[in-house]
This record gives C-alpha cells, structure tokens and sequence, in this order.
C-alpha cells in the first residue's frame, strides 16, 4: 500500500541534514505529520581486503552513542563526486592505503521509514600504502584483521556502525563476486558453507 504525501515543511536545515514533517495520508484516510531526516548526499564506504593482511579497519570512538568499534573506511560524497571516487578518497584519507579495483557491492537506504539516507558500498581487493591518514581524528587505530578475526569481532559486538556492518556481512555472505569473506577464500578456495 502506497501513503500519500500532500506536502512537506522543513524545521532544521545545515549542510549535513534536515528535519522536515511530511503531511502524510494512509491508504484507510489517516492523515498525520511523520518526522524525516533528510541527508543532502550519500556516504560511500568500503571494505579494503588483502590475501595476505585481511580486511583494514578503524577502531574508533563513537560520542554520539559513546561506543567504540571497528569501521570500515566510509564518508560523505563529496559534490561533483561519483561513489565510486568518494570511496577511495575516504580511504585514502583515513587510513593512508590506496585501494585498488574497487567493484559497486550494493547501494541501499539504512533506515528508510524515517530516512532518505543512501549507502553505497565497495569492494577493493588490495591497497597501495601511500602514508599517514591525513584524517588524523577519524581512528585511533588503523589495522588489518584476518577475516576468521572479522567473523569474532561482529559476533563479540565490536563492529556496531550499520555501514560497516552491512559491508562486511554482504561480504561474508558471499555476495562480492567471487570473495566469500574467509582468509581461504580470498586465496581462492570454495566459499564457506553453513
């Protein structure tokens, strides 16, 4: 069933979100004011393996929910960029390594009942270390996990951020063409079954 918009009104606005009340009906008649977060552009994120390192991620501190966790490398899409440029930027800049053959894993929208937020998220199956991040407060640590370490450290609950999450689940489910998301697979053994 399809509600209808009749129209919009914005109570916040800056350069990173809005809040609006949209004037919605329901199918049966109801009509109501429901809150939307509007985002004015997309992230981009992405999971940077290695045969030999594994995945690279950020440890870092969360103020908004007071966690802390690991990340994959991920920011806002910058104008004038595609995803896909963004992605590798955000690399670049957070974690000093240059991905290399970045491939589109999926675009999808986190929290779509309250949200127009978009996720688009990539692949790169090796990276070029280029330096220091020049995003010096974005982690206070950067570094490669096996992918078995991976698989303990989503299951212990210390990768919480839905991007990252999404990512490396995506991966592990084996939906990156071809990596499965295990040190065996990456080396090019069969994905994992069960």
């Amino acid at each position: 069933m399809r509600w209808t918009v009749h129209g919009e009104r914005r109570v916040y606005e800056s350069n990173w979100m809005s809040v609006a009340l949209v004037d919605v009906e329901l199918p049966d008649g109801e009509r109501f004011e429901h809150h939307v977060l509007r985002m004015p552009a997309p992230a981009a994120g992405t999971v940077v393996t290695d045969p030999a390192r594994g995945v690279l991620l950020l440890w870092r501190h969360r103020f908004i929910t007071d966690t802390w966790g690991w990340e994959i490398p991920a920011g806002r899409v910058d104008d004038g960029e595609t995803p896909e440029q963004a992605a590798e930027r955000e690399t670049v800049e957070e974690t000093g390594w240059r991905p290399s053959g970045l491939e589109h894993l999926t675009t999808y929208h986190p929290h779509n009942g309250t949200s127009d937020a978009t996720f688009a998220l990539f692949i790169a199956r090796g990276a070029r270390h280029e330096g220091d991040p020049v995003d010096t407060h974005e982690a206070e640590r950067i570094e490669w996990l096996p992918w078995d370490a991976v698989r303990r450290e989503i299951a212990a609950g210390r990768i919480r951020d839905g991007l990252s999450l999404t990512a490396l689940l995506w991966v592990l489910a084996g939906f990156a063409g071809g990596v499965a998301g295990s040190d065996d697979a990456a080396q090019g053994a069969d994905p994992p079954h069960g």
